[in-house]
């Protein structure tokens, strides 16, 4: 056979590139890096645990229930208190041209994945600053030990019965790592590396990250569930929302997330595109920083609720997409409070409240927002301007700082906001989803709790209400729990909004979750 040139080969490659379907979706931020447990926003979990990673178990949005993920089945004991875990048989790690796995996923990987977590004597435990989803949800205290019965059983013991264990299992920071890229990486002193050079069993690569332009991802040929349909994934970055629409329109990609709502209405009357949309499991919301004066006092904390005109505010941020919020987590949530008092645009009340809180000429402060829209904040400017606005009439002056994505996560999980626009998903439908993360004392210290409140009574019903499997008990002791976060007005809730997405209309398979949570494996490109 005599051989072949480079330009014949050159030409045989041609009929394979074009055959080639890349997916390109266009999102609103940078991820703050790719250890995902490192972090707790959604757009870190979307660029990370949703397409590089798999959990033991995952959460079926259409069936709401746990499901399994890398662990094929599971038992748990009658006590609630150990769990047992039977995982899959060659399941690949993901090989790269900086790693190549010598063996599949076994149970060491899950052993490595908890335990740097929870165990502050383990060797990775110190190379995070902290893992603010594992301490919010007390994890070093709930759970006793992680063991390995064989390469493919793991038991996890929990000190005391905790019925969101399980379903926490299917959040992103629960996600499994690789032990032995783990191990390379520590021998090499090169452990921030996992931030920048990830691993997972998920179904697709990583193959680089441009920060404020691009992520580029292929496709897993080794995935062991459906295999994705498209041989490569790009996220192009794009902040603005406009221009997400018009890269949309154009070709440039085939997705685009967080529309703002008029983009979605003349998204409607365009034959190129579609709408794709679903309630959303969120809520956005003001936190008011309950460790700076005069935040910690709840007479201004209730003043800010009575202060601001919401209906307005969902007039013209969300227009018409979004239903007002009162309570952290949307009504159509089991334990859901309907009886409790709803604050009501009252600036007369405002400004009582304020004088009995000694403040009668108001004061000054500071008001954070992110300079991008999304689902929970479709048009960030305009939201703090009203804010801002409605403020000044009771003698509040606030400055509006606009402040990019990461270092907004990152300085307002350090408590340094005075009042900041936020937002929360939760991973699989349950209340403690939002009660935890936002409302406990350990969230505080993991900087989760963006009210910054710490109260023993409420800690405990958060606390008392995950001991119980009985959704009646849980019920009544969630209940207490929002009246005190009502009472005490620890947020300004804003919004329940409709999760939206805009597609080309040749893309099909693909859904938008009422998590938030991203799945492009099943998206098809025609």
């Amino acid at each position: 056979m005599r051989p072949t040139s480079l330009a014949a080969l050159t030409l045989l490659a041609l009929p394979l590139l074009a055959n080639a379907k890349s997916l390109t979706v266009c999102t609103d931020a940078n991820p703050e890096g790719f250890d995902v447990v490192q972090y707790n926003s959604l757009v870190t979990t979307n660029a990370s645990a949703d397409v590089l990673m798999n959990r033991l178990v995952e959460f079926d949005t259409a069936k709401s229930r746990v499901v399994p993920g890398l662990a094929e089945r599971w038992e748990v004991s009658p006590d609630g208190l150990t769990y047992t875990f039977t995982l899959r048989r060659s399941v690949a790690f993901h090989t790269t041209d900086y790693f190549k796995p010598t063996r599949p996923l076994n149970a060491d990987d899950v052993l490595f994945s908890i335990n740097r977590m929870i165990d502050p004597n383990h060797p990775w435990y110190k190379t995070a600053a902290s893992y603010p989803h594992a301490q919010s949800m007390q994890w070093p205290k709930l759970i006793k030990a992680v063991s390995k019965v064989d390469d493919h059983t793991v038991k996890i013991e929990l000190n005391q019965p905790d019925a969101t264990f399980l379903s926490s299992l299917t959040m992103g920071f629960a996600s499994i790592y690789s032990a032995e890229y783990a191990d390379k990486l520590l021998s090499a002193g090169k452990t921030v590396e996992l931030n920048s050079k990830p691993i997972g069993t998920g179904p697709f690569v990583f193959k680089s990250f441009q920060k404020d332009a691009v992520v580029r991802y292929s496709a897993n040929p080794q995935y062991f569930g459906t295999k994705p349909k498209v041989d490569s994934l790009v996220y192009a970055i794009t902040p603005d929302a406009t221009v997400r629409v018009q890269k949309l329109k154009s070709g440039e990609c085939q997705i685009a997330l967080g529309p703002k709502p008029q983009d979605v209405q003349q998204a409607r009357g365009d034959d190129h595109l579609k709408v794709v949309q679903t309630p959303a499991f969120m809520t956005a919301f003001v936190a008011p920083n309950s460790q700076h004066k005069p935040f910690d006092k709840a007479e201004v904390r209730q003043a800010l609720n009575y202060a601001f005109d919401k209906a307005n505010y969902l007039k013209v941020v969300f227009e018409g997409t979004a239903t007002a919020a009162n309570r952290p987590f949307p009504p159509n949530t089991w334990s859901y409070d309907k009886a409790l008092a709803d604050y009501s645009y009252n600036p007369a009340k405002a400004k009582a409240l304020l004088a009995k809180a000694g403040y009668p000429n108001g004061f000054d402060t500071t008001i954070w927002v992110r300079p991008s829209g999304s689902v929970l904040n479709p048009n960030p400017k305009a939201g703090a301007e009203l804010l801002q606005s409605d403020l000044a009439k009771v003698g509040i002056k606030a400055q509006v700082k606009v402040i990019e994505w990461g270092e907004l996560i990152k300085r307002g999980k350090a408590g340094e906001h005075d009042l900041l626009f936020m937002g929360w998903s939760g991973d699989n439908g349950d209340p403690d989803n939002f009660l935890t993360p936002q409302f406990s004392c350990a969230a505080v210290q993991s900087g989760t709790n963006f009210a910054r409140y710490c109260n023993a009574k409420l800690d405990k019903l958060i606390s008392d209400g995950k001991r119980t499997s009985k959704l009646a008990e849980r019920s009544k002791l969630y209940h207490q729990a929002q009246k005190i976060i009502n009472d005490q007005a620890l947020w300004l809730p804003l919004a329940y909004p409709t999760a939206f997405a805009l597609t080309r209309s040749n893309v099909s398979g693909y859904r938008v979750s009422p998590f938030g949570r991203q799945d492009f494996a099943s998206v098809t490109v025609n």
